[in-house]
């Protein structure tokens, strides 16, 4: 595998002093309380950007005791990829089979799960995204693809397929992310390599169906041409010939003619880096002994809204100061630094294609959950209230302290898997049976393109695999 890298407060005289230092105190703290699962990672972040690998695995070794934390999950995937990259793919696949098997057994611990609403997600155990978990399997299968191990690359993908199975019998949304059509064009490549190009067919059929259905309502992505062509060259060397007449003429491709090269290369490019996940909270603060002044913050609105509540109650100390805070997750794209990429094979060009928009599945995955996390952050919100006030009933100080305490606390759980790509890429490259050497192209519209060359040494009706990452990305998109 290859790398690239690369205020004043303005309501003082609305509001009383005291509660006016208080409310600024108090909303600090939860700004230094409020630092992301990324932040806090920032050193081995940094290095895994940058390209310093080495560093950024010795970095993890060094927190080896992560491996048996509540983020345990993060560190096994963060691992393997490393290695993966690093090329030592067997190692690899080891640590990723614990990831696995994580998914496997995952059992909510109901312990934490209810100290959780006390406090914030961060005490459970992290359990991983649906599309992270499919990600695991993927490059388990890419590593066995470059072992010279399809068989075992394959079984990788039927773990997929019931991953996917899975995932669907969560949702009842008609918008779901159900059917991968990248996990059925990965397995019609690998069927098509140990030359079964009967199932290789079925997996590519899949794939177009579900690109041109799922794929373009949820992800606005269609079919790659590469995608058609190995349909078509599927359904010929199979002898479907109804089948091949149809799709040339749906493809608007009459005269295509299946060629067999003597050998070929699959390029795939790991674009980018995928999306961060962050927070967004809503925050209010209400003082009973200011005429009952009401001050809403939120981190998503850079202003600060006081007005005043109908209420006779008088209070004259800070214990009549109440603070809620609700705090729910949400990803923040790092969009890619390359636009497109090609594969110059002499006279020829071949144009990476885009087959997975890693970002936007993550941003489906999420939003497909939405609704639990809103139950979760408000039942967590309401909890923590009856808790102060009944508190308040004993002591009035001591129950707005815990106010203040529960609202610092209050966190949305911001752990993801970060060193995953932005997007995927693939080429299909004829080859020649012999020493055949390529030129891999990045573009960006900024600058001029980025060239690297690589040399393959191909046998008489062999495929070859090859992936490249590229790990540079604009500044995150805090939309």
């Amino acid at each position: 595998m290859n790398i690239h890298r690369a205020k004043t407060n303005r309501y003082t005289k609305i509001v009383s002093p005291t509660f006016a230092r208080m409310l600024s105190s108090l909303f600090m703290l939860l700004l230094l309380g409020c630092a992301s699962y990324y932040q806090k990672n920032q050193d081995f972040n940094n290095e895994f950007e940058t390209g310093d690998l080495k560093q950024a695995l010795e970095t993890l070794k060094k927190n080896d005791s992560e491996a048996h934390g509540k983020t345990r999950f993060i560190y096994f995937v963060n691992k393997g990829l490393l290695l993966s990259i690093l090329g030592k793919y067997r190692e690899s696949n080891d640590v990723f089979e614990k990831a696995f098997l994580f998914g496997e057994d995952y059992r909510i611990n109901y312990f934490q799960e209810a100290a959780s609403y006390l406090t914030n997600p961060h005490f459970t155990l992290y359990k991983g995204e649906d599309h992270e978990h499919l990600m695991v399997l993927y490059f388990k299968a890419i590593n066995f693809l470059k072992m010279g191990m399809p068989e075992d690359a394959l079984v990788e993908c039927r773990r997929l397929n019931i991953r996917l199975n899975q995932i669907s019998d969560k949702y009842v949304s008609e918008e779901k992310f159900q059917r991968d059509a990248f996990v059925h064009t990965l397995m019609g490549i690998i069927y098509q390599s140990v030359k079964d190009y009967n199932n290789a067919f079925i997996a590519y059929r899949n794939a177009y169906e579900i690109y041109e259905g799922p794929y373009t309502t949820l992800f606005g992505m269609r079919a790659p041409e590469q995608l058609k062509l190995d349909l078509l060259n599927t359904a010929h060397w199979t002898g479907f010939s109804d089948e091949f007449e149809k799709y040339k003429e749906q493809f608007g491709m009459p005269d295509y003619i299946p060629v067999q090269p003597d050998a070929e290369l699959v390029f795939f490019w790991h674009n980018g880096l995928g999306p961060i996940k962050d927070e967004w909270s809503v925050n209010f603060a209400v003082d009973h002994q200011t005429d009952n002044m009401v001050v809403f913050s939120s981190p998503g609105i850079p202003v600060t809204f006081p007005f005043t509540l109908d209420n006779d109650k008088d209070k004259n100390d800070l214990s009549s100061i109440e603070v809620f805070r609700v705090a729910f997750p949400r990803y923040v794209e790092r969009p890619a630094y390359f636009q497109s990429g090609n594969i110059q094979l002499g006279d020829s060009t071949y144009t990476l294609e885009l087959v997975e928009d890693v970002s936007k599945v993550a941003f489906i995955s999420l939003k497909q959950r939405m609704l639990e996390e809103f139950s979760k952050g408000l039942l967590r919100a309401a909890l923590k209230k009856a808790a102060e006030h009944s508190m308040r009933k004993e002591d009035e100080m001591l129950g707005a302290l815990i106010g203040a305490v529960n609202a610092m606390t209050e966190k949305a759980d911001t752990r993801n898997w970060q060193t995953l790509p932005h997007s995927i890429y693939y080429a299909r490259v004829p080859l020649k049976e012999g020493e055949n050497a390529i030129a891999f192209n990045m573009n960006c519209s900024e600058n001029p393109k980025v060239k690297y060359e690589f040399t393959y040494q191909a046998q008489k009706g062999q495929t070859l695999f090859h992936t490249f990452s590229s790990l540079e990305s604009t500044y995150p998109c805090y939309n």
